[in-house]
């Protein structure tokens, strides 16, 4: 079983998601909360997968982020919003968001979404992805796309597999590899752009035109 942890200010989104991902069947939501009782909840309850609201009244979701970032074993945390032009998702990108969410996601697709955090993939909203290609990459980020060039044949193979949100043994077992050897070309990529995370990654990916058929 998959354990989330659901984050949001609004009692409807939190049920609303409770209910949809734990008719998947895999997928256990072993506590919701409003943002002040985030951190407390998911210490407690130590889940695999957190979906934070990005905006909240009380705590905000950048704030939590940082804190979870800190853990010793921090869970996979993906960010939730309403709006696709948010001026926070860059810098949550920096601070090691694992991907993004509208919330206005369809119920059939939340379920698979939170599989792929799970096995270590990458989640962007397309909505999101093309606000952010713009804004996050621009200026200092365009810097690292000059870095593909150095990518290796391999590694830029690996990293156009790891923008389509593919995990390390989905694409050990795509390019006849094991996860030990993925493991080590991931690390090389993302020392190599210049990026801390898969998603900044997939964003230079994007940007680069890896992505293009």
């Amino acid at each position: 079983m998959i354990r989330v942890v659901v984050v949001d200010d609004e009692e409807l989104v939190r049920s609303g998601f409770r209910l949809i991902l734990e008719a998947a069947g895999d997928i256990e939501v072993v506590a919701t909360a409003t943002g002040g009782q985030a951190v407390k909840e998911i210490g407690l309850h130590r889940p695999d997968v957190v979906l934070l609201d990005i905006r909240m009244p009380d705590v905000d979701g950048l704030s939590i982020l940082r804190e979870l970032r800190g853990l010793a074993q921090p869970p996979v945390v993906a960010m939730l919003t309403t709006f696709d032009s948010d001026e926070y998702i860059a810098t949550a990108l920096r601070s090691g968001a694992a991907g993004f969410i509208l919330k206005d996601t369809g119920p059939d697709q939340l379920a698979q979404v939170v599989r792929t955090l799970a096995a270590g993939g990458v989640v962007l909203s397309p909505k999101v992805t093309k606000t952010v290609v713009d804004g996050y990459l621009s200026g200092a980020g365009s810097a690292a796309v000059a870095q593909v060039e150095k990518l290796t044949e391999r590694e830029r193979a690996v990293l156009v597999l790891i923008a389509d949100g593919l995990s390390n043994a989905d694409i050990g077992a795509r390019i006849h590899v094991s996860v030990g050897t993925v493991k080590d070309h991931v690390s090389a990529i993302l020392t190599k752009l210049g990026v801390g995370s898969r998603v900044q990654a997939a964003l230079v990916a994007q940007r680069a035109g890896l992505l293009e058929s």
